[in-house]
């Protein structure tokens, strides 16, 4: 570690130290974040990007006295090694070990957890309001990114700040660069403002200004301030559309976001300017009206493979600090599911005109990058705004479209009402691809993918997929670009089984399973298996060390959680002992609770052993594997449980037989 980042065990001891060593500090946590995250990855991009920003913040405020959020908060990073976490850099994302994300049981400093984006704003409005109410004196400092201005909960929080409170500090972190690059009309804002011919001209202004501001000085310079952000953004509307008059202006109208929603709007200034930084959050604290200070920062900042590739460098596995190269991919290895389906995507869309590709700001975790540059016309990336991307979908389906929304399983969750609402009520042909759904182990449970099978499982109409290997995920999209109904296909992140993709994708019977195993007479208990999706691979495992103990096995694979297959289910649960499902999703509400409801109301006696998830948010770790022991979602498990429910169903029979 370090010299100065050394001397940084408490955030109080970043206000002893001079500007100078300042300096020396940032460079030394930019060294610290390269050579410590190479291990096992990490947010490394945005974090660099951030490191004079959190230095500022904690030489200008208090923490945990004074709240900072972070939104969606894997840019806290640089807050952690400040705020007596250093020693435990190392174990960033590992199992045991630091979350990538803030967690308030981590630390008194992070005052609210995240994981999504477009939460902060509104979060910390909350904490201003309930500061208000008790009369206290915290500063509230939410810390909120360019990106998150694509997403409609921040206009929310916007619309009510100015009428909630009158202390409140925002900061607009602008990097230009969500996790791919961001789009859509706000970021074109933005980017008209710093790129504004007359913008370098009053930024020198600025920073002489700032610099020579002294105590009472700071109201006087605040007014400036504000006339000439006035002025640039005038500027940017003449040379944006000057023949358009006021409709086409980005100006006082349109441009000025925030004046208008009663914010006063300070900046841009450079985000990497330590001395500017501090003069500008001191005025922000200080201000008896809610403010927004615009910085400008460079994402890999101080590491050049991180800005030549920014997207590569948002979030990654392990890498080589002195090149950035990656290690490359082991000969042998199947491909991931989110490559599966994309380039399944680019194969179905050449052949069928209805189908369009939407993604929210997440085209290579998806996969719709070969979309994108296969067939440009064809692909949509709306911007961190899942609401929006399912509205978008619908609207496209009554027009004849055949939308496809590649979004993550954990992300759809905020899109709840517009699934029901607009998509399921109006029986629209939108296709769901929900990657991710299961673990997604390195950061934690704002990422994992575990509850969609419980909340689609309850809406009507629709049609719900979990396919056993990639050649199947292959199958179940050409099945769903065939239907007229909603549906969706849930798998997990990561490399798919290793199965060959036959050449020509074949249609499914909807809600029809398949029998991968039958029982094979041998005379031995029988135990039927419904193992779903990427778990089908463990029920066979099981079922082979079963029979090697004298059981006889069936396993099915269920492919369908909405609608079940209830003439299978059924069968197999009367043939056999004992029924086990295997699901990677949490046990309440799922599809061994499906199965379960379902022998119920036919009164079928079989017992019902479940594996899968507890009813509880799942920690980050190293791995899935070692999630999976911890949690039982194990082969052993699935045997031991197997036996425990004929013990009880033996001891249930010698009872009844006794009386």
């Amino acid at each position: 570690m370090s010299r100065y980042l050394e001397m940084v065990d408490h955030p109080s001891h970043v206000k002893k130290l001079t500007m100078e060593q300042l300096h020396f500090l940032a460079d030394d946590i930019r060294h610290e974040l390269i050579t410590k995250l190479a291990k096992n990855g990490g947010h490394l991009g945005p974090n660099l990007g951030v490191v004079e920003l959190t230095i500022a913040l904690h030489t200008v405020f208090s923490t945990p006295h004074d709240k900072f959020v972070w939104d969606v908060s894997h840019q806290c990073y640089v807050h952690k090694l400040l705020t007596g976490r250093k020693n435990r850099f190392h174990t960033m994302r590992t199992t045991d070990g630091l979350n990538g994300f803030t967690l308030r049981t981590e630390s008194e400093h992070d005052c609210y957890g995240a994981g999504h984006a477009g939460t902060a704003l509104s979060a910390a409005l909350g904490m201003c309001a309930a500061r208000d109410q008790k009369k206290t004196d915290e500063n509230v400092v939410c810390i909120f990114g360019d990106a998150a201005l694509t997403n409609g909960i921040s206009f929310e929080a916007l619309n009510n700040i100015a009428h909630t409170t009158k202390k409140f500090v925002t900061i607009l972190n602008d990097n230009e660069w969500s996790i791919a690059k961001n789009v859509g009309a706000i970021s074109g804002y933005l980017n008209k403002l710093i790129t504004s011919p007359r913008y370098n001209q009053i930024q020198k202004k600025l920073e002489q200004l700032m610099k020579s501001t002294k105590g009472d000085h700071a109201s006087r310079i605040g007014h400036k301030v504000e006339e000439a952000i006035k002025a640039v953004v005038n500027e940017v509307s003449l040379h944006s559309n000057p023949s358009t008059g006021s409709e086409g202006r980005v100006g006082h109208g349109s441009s000025l976001i925030f004046e208008e929603m009663g914010l006063r709007y300070l900046g841009p200034i450079d985000g990497h300017n330590l001395p500017l930084l501090i003069s500008f959050l001191e005025f922000a604290k200080k201000s008896e009206v809610p403010v927004v200070l615009h910085v400008l920062t460079k994402k890999g900042k101080g590491y050049e493979a991180a800005i030549n590739q920014p997207e590569k460098f948002h979030g990654l596995g392990p890498y080589d600090p002195e090149t950035g190269a990656t290690p490359a991919t082991k000969p042998g290895t199947p491909p991931a599911y989110q490559d599966v389906f994309g380039a399944a995507m680019v194969k179905f869309c050449q052949k069928d005109s209805s189908l369009v590709g939407i993604t929210a700001a997440m085209p290579t975790g998806t996969g719709l990058k070969a979309l994108e540059k296969a067939m440009p016309s064809r692909y949509y990336d709306v911007g961190i705004a899942e609401e929006h991307a399912v509205l978008f979908a619908a609207g496209m389906a009554t027009m004849g479209f055949h939308p496809v929304c590649a979004i993550y399983s954990t992300f759809l969750q905020r899109a709840y009402d517009c699934i029901i609402h607009d998509v399921a009520l109006q029986d629209l042909p939108v296709i769901f691809c929900m990657d991710r759904a299961g673990l997604s182990a390195n950061d934690g449970p704002t990422h994992h993918g575990l509850f969609d099978i419980a909340y689609l499982r309850c809406v009507p109409g629709i049609i719900a997929m979990a396919p056993k290997d990639e050649d199947e995920l292959t199958d179940m999209l050409f099945t769903a670009t065939h239907t007229k109904h909603p549906t969706f296909l849930r798998y997990p992140r990561g490399a798919a089984e290793g199965v060959a993709i036959k050449e020509s994708p074949k249609i499914l019977e909807i809600g029809k399973a398949e029998v991968t195993k039958n029982f094979s007479q041998n005379g031995g208990k029988k135990i039927a298996l419904f193992g779903l999706g990427n778990l089908h691979s463990m029920a066979h495992k099981a079922a082979k060390e079963l029979e090697a103990e004298g059981f006889d096995c069936a396993v099915i694979n269920p492919r369908f959680t909405k609608p079940i297959d209830f003439g299978t289910t059924e069968f197999f649960a009367q043939a056999a002992d004992v029924v086990i499902t295997l699901e990677d999703h949490v046990l309440p509400g799922g599809y061994g609770s499906t199965v379960m409801e379902l022998l119920s109301e036919k009164q079928i006696t079989t017992p019902v052993a479940r594996i899968g998830w507890p009813d509880e948010f799942i920690e980050h770790a190293t791995t899935v594997d070692y999630l999976r022991q911890k949690h039982g979602l194990t082969v052993a498990n699935t045997v031991a449980k197997a036996k425990a429910a004929l013990a009880v169903k033996r001891e249930s029979a010698r009872l009844s037989a006794v009386a």
